[in-house]
């Protein structure tokens, strides 16, 4: 008792919460959490929960740090920058240093129909950290298979939403947006920009929903989609309940699966307001790093570690990733990321 209670003491101002208490805060400590995207709204994500509790902590991203993220994804600094580090192993170091308690397992890697079903296997829920839509898409279809709840966040300029999902229970992502935005259709970081506090707001509210559910309280969790203007100074709750009786939802009542089985969703990504795209194979690769850096050293500078490979080539800045995966900086154009990819990855 007195090694629970010790282990319990970093909580006490949590427990005194009448709606958690200890009964909730032993519930949180023994949760397992998938969190999809380690960028802005996982940071925040991140930073809150293990602060929390959450026993476990799965943080996958396929991004490394740069100066432009410091603006609002909270756990990183100018030297992740300099590092190269990727994002996932960034915050492992830092969260590991707030809370050694909680297990954090950093992944190196792009979440596609491949891998979601493994990285999910194994957690309670999962929380929406990422900035496009395929994803969010494909958390939903496993989620739904699976029946494992989630929330969903998005944040763009000075405002944001944010929605909980309990199959069977709520509405699914898409009871409310059947389709995803095609290509130019929605604003992103590199058109509209996006401000701090918007982000520190929606993942709050993300965080909270989550705390609700692994606590042992869902019947407190928000059953609205919550949107919010920080700049406007708008707060507004959307009803979205009675979608589940209403509507003949693909996913949550056909069971079609579309984004999860491959029918939905591209080999290409263009990245939030980076000026970049990420290039996949359809099979992942196992690319030696140290081989492709020794044919590209010729040609041009390259710096290389157990992450990553990255050079410049074509007026572009290459990053390339052990599973084949590359992102290509300095064209938005997909078409020729995929040349060069072809040209320089020769896969």
């Amino acid at each position: 008792m007195t090694g629970s209670s010790d282990r319990l003491e970093r909580y006490s101002r949590q427990m005194r919460f009448g709606e958690l208490g200890r009964a909730g805060q032993e519930k949180l400590l023994a949760s397992r959490v998938l969190l999809c995207g380690v960028g802005a709204l996982g940071t925040v994500l991140a930073n809150t929960l293990v602060r929390a509790g959450i026993g476990f902590v799965r943080l996958v991203d396929r991004d490394f740090v740069e100066s432009s993220n410091l603006q609002r994804q909270v756990l990183f600094d100018e030297a992740d920058v300099a590092s190269h580090l990727p994002k996932a192993e960034a915050a492992a170091i830092k969260l590991r240093a707030i809370n050694s308690e909680v297990v954090i397992e950093p992944v190196v890697a792009h979440i596609d129909r491949s891998n979601i079903g493994a990285l999910s296997a194994d957690v309670d829920m999962i929380l929406d950290g990422s900035d496009n839509f395929e994803i969010r898409y494909l958390i939903n279809d496993i989620c739904v298979r699976d029946n494992k709840p989630w929330v969903h966040g998005g944040c763009i300029g000075s405002h944001g939403q944010t929605m909980t999902i309990i199959p069977g229970k709520t509405p699914c992502l898409r009871c409310v947006f059947e389709a995803a935005p095609g290509p130019g259709e929605a604003a992103t970081c590199d058109t509209a920009g996006v401000l701090g506090p918007i982000i520190s707001i929606i993942a709050s509210f993300q965080a909270t929903e989550a705390m609700k559910i692994l606590g042992g309280k869902p019947e407190a969790i928000n059953r609205d989609l919550a949107y919010v203007d920080c700049w406007d100074n708008v707060l507004r709750k959307i009803k979205i309940s009675r979608l589940l009786e209403v509507r003949d939802c693909p996913c949550c009542k056909q069971r079609n699966f579309e984004w999860l089985e491959g029918n939905q969703g591209v080999q290409t990504t263009s990245l939030c307001g980076r000026n970049a795209v990420q290039v996949v194979p359809a099979t992942p690769a196992q690319l030696d790093l140290a081989s492709l850096a020794t044919t590209i050293r010729g040609q041009t500078e390259v710096h290389l570690t157990r992450f990553l490979l990255r050079f410049s080539a074509d007026d572009c800045e290459f990053t390339v990733f052990p599973d084949g995966r590359a992102i290509i900086k300095g064209t938005p154009e997909e078409d020729r990321a995929l040349a060069l990819y072809a040209r320089y990855i020769g896969h």
